[in-house]
This record gives C-alpha cells, sequence and structure tokens, in this order.
C-alpha cells in the first residue's frame, strides 16, 4: 500500500480532547477501509502566518499512514465536510519517517535552548541597560549646538 505523511489543522477554539478524538474519528476510517495509521503526532497550537477562516491559530496534528487511496479520499471528504478542520495536506511519501517528525524535534531543540539561557537574545545582555548597547554614538548634542554650528561657518 502507498505510505502518506497527513497533516490538518483544526481551530483554535477547540479543546485538545475534541482534536484527539477528531484524530481518533480519522483513525477509525482508515482502519475500516484497510488502511492503518503508522505514528500520529499532536503539535500543539501554533500560530499561522496569516488568518484562515478568521483564525490565527490552529491545531495541528500529523498522521503517517499506510493506507489505500480510497481511505485517503474518504478522510479528505470527511475533513472538507468539518467546520472544525481548517486546512489539510496529504503528501505521498517513499518511506515514513521513523522517530519524532521535524516539528516534534525542533520544540525539543527550542526547549533546550531555553533551559540553557541561550536563545536567540542574551537575556542579561541587552535587555538589563535600557539602551541599543551595539551603537557608540559619542556624546549626544542638542538642536540648539546645531543651530549654533551653523551660523558659524565662514
Amino acid at each position: 500500500m502507498p505510505l502518506y505523511e497527513h497533516v490538518y489543522l483544526a481551530r483554535q477554539d477547540l479543546s485538545a480532547q475534541q482534536v484527539e478524538e477528531l484524530t481518533a474519528q480519522l483513525t477509525g476510517v482508515v482502519q475500516q477501509l484497510g488502511g492503518k495509521v503508522a505514528k500520529s503526532e499532536y503539535w500543539g497550537v501554533k500560530t499561522l502566518t496569516y488568518r484562515i477562516r478568521k483564525n490565527r491559530k490552529a491545531h495541528m496534528t500529523l498522521l503517517n499512514l499506510d493506507a489505500p487511496p480510497a481511505a485517503l479520499a474518504e478522510i479528505e471528504r470527511q475533513e472538507r465536510l468539518s467546520e472544525d478542520v481548517l486546512r489539510y495536506l496529504t503528501v505521498r511519501v517513499e518511506e515514513l519517517e521513523e522517530g519524532p517528525s521535524a516539528m516534534m524535534r525542533k520544540a525539543d531543540r527550542d526547549r533546550e535552548r531555553d533551559d540553557r539561557g541561550g536563545g536567540r537574545f542574551d537575556r542579561g545582555d541587552r535587555f538589563d541597560r535600557g539602551d541599543r548597547g551595539d551603537r557608540d554614538r559619542g556624546p549626544r548634542r542638542s538642536r540648539d549646538d546645531d543651530a549654533g554650528a551653523e551660523g558659524t561657518e565662514n
């Protein structure tokens, strides 16, 4: 049977339990039609790049499927009918990825970075001083100094 990676986005106002129920429903459809779900990953609520049906965030879930095309067509049909599913994407792959997906590895990496205290900004560096820190402008001059300097030139 062909192998697929299927990701769907559910509305942000659903609870995590409702998203799990939706995943269980889709898994049941795949199993009834002769396929199997090799892996199911809940990625959590993520911020979307742009609004989708007035939603700024969405629950994201990945399903690794080993299923016939008919099973895939049925779960996509049910997702089109569901008001809770904002978007879905299915990609046929040669082999299913073992272990955690790239999104889960990224979450682990971000969590480790936060634990170490590093990250995008070194928290103790710029934010405590209150100034830009990367600029050395020299002494500040007022506008009055600039106006006086213009009149003294020969």
